[in-house]
């Protein structure tokens, strides 16, 4: 067992893991942050986002032990400090950016990089960065707009729905 230590969401967390533990599974199963989602373990569907350090990271890539003395951003810590939804997440629920909401913490993690990079990006800029992220249901174009609307531009200026 190996020690490791991380402030996730602004509080230190110091826990025992196998050297094999993938840093999805350490936010869910030891840590208890069930937000952050696991769909493939293997990299393709965007679901396990969170903020490493500043930056998006898959969390199925990468081992838990690598994360030792890094600052890690999950969905839960992507609300305001009273509790309510932040203004990515709200984006999200006014502008129906979900549907069974499995790909919604990785997306909103994903979004969160992406206004950081780039604070008011075009339709196609959105689009081109979520490619590493996949929902089943929405066809994205909804979280476009959610997107859209959270870098504060207007939602009606977006092309028709593709």
């Amino acid at each position: 067992m190996i020690n490791v230590s991380v402030v996730i969401n602004k509080k230190l967390c110091s826990v025992e893991v196998e050297g094999r533990t993938l840093l999805s599974r350490l936010l869910r199963e030891q840590i208890k942050l069930t937000g952050t989602h696991i769909g493939c373990d293997t990299s393709q569907c965007g679901a396990c986002v969170v903020h490493v350090d500043g930056i998006a990271v898959k969390s199925c890539t990468m081992l838990a032990v690598e994360a030792d003395g890094s600052k890690i951003v999950t969905i839960e810590g992507m609300a305001n400090l009273d509790g309510s939804l932040g203004a990515i997440q709200k984006a999200f629920q006014d502008h129906h950016g979900l549907q069974c909401g499995y790909c919604t913490p990785g997306m909103v993690m994903s979004a969160a990089s992406l206004l950081k990079e780039n604070p008011k990006p075009t339709e196609k800029e959105i689009r081109e960065y979520l490619e590493g992220n996949l929902c089943r249901f929405t066809g994205c174009h909804n979280i476009v707009k959610a997107i859209f609307s959270a870098s504060g531009q207007e939602v009606a200026a977006l092309i028709a729905e593709p």
